[in-house]
């Protein structure tokens, strides 16, 4: 697709992995244990179903079937920022580990968008 070989060739799941490992070494230690099987829980899935849902996509091979996985990719990196808030809210994390968050959830959002925005190109 468009000379790309494989997904981990991809800006935008090259960024979804940076994501995921914030959210795994800078957000989850923070959280009480008590969280393990409810927030922790969730926001570990959504922050892994990013990257998961780039990787499907791109096997797809059909770009309308592509991007779908893709419009599913920022609906768990959104998923993941309300996480993030609510973490917040919890006092399970900072005003700073937030912001930091959030800096990088824009930036990999600015990246899918952009890849979206190329599949939608090449499929006309």
């Amino acid at each position: 697709m468009g000379g790309f070989q494989s997904f981990e060739e991809l800006a935008c799941w090259k960024e979804a992995r940076v994501f995921r490992n914030f959210v795994k070494d800078s957000v989850i230690p923070d959280f009480p244990s008590f969280e393990r099987f409810g927030l922790t829980s969730q926001i570990r899935r959504s922050s892994r179903s990013v990257g998961n849902n780039i990787a499907e996509g791109f096997g797809r091979f059909h770009f309308q079937e592509n991007i779908q996985f893709c419009r599913m990719a920022r609906g768990s990196l959104n998923e993941m920022l309300d996480h993030g808030i609510i973490a917040l809210d919890e006092d399970y994390i900072s005003e700073g580990k937030l912001k930091e968050l959030t800096i990088i959830h824009d930036k990999t959002l600015l990246i899918l968008n952009g890849y979206i925005k190329y599949l939608q190109n090449r499929k006309h």
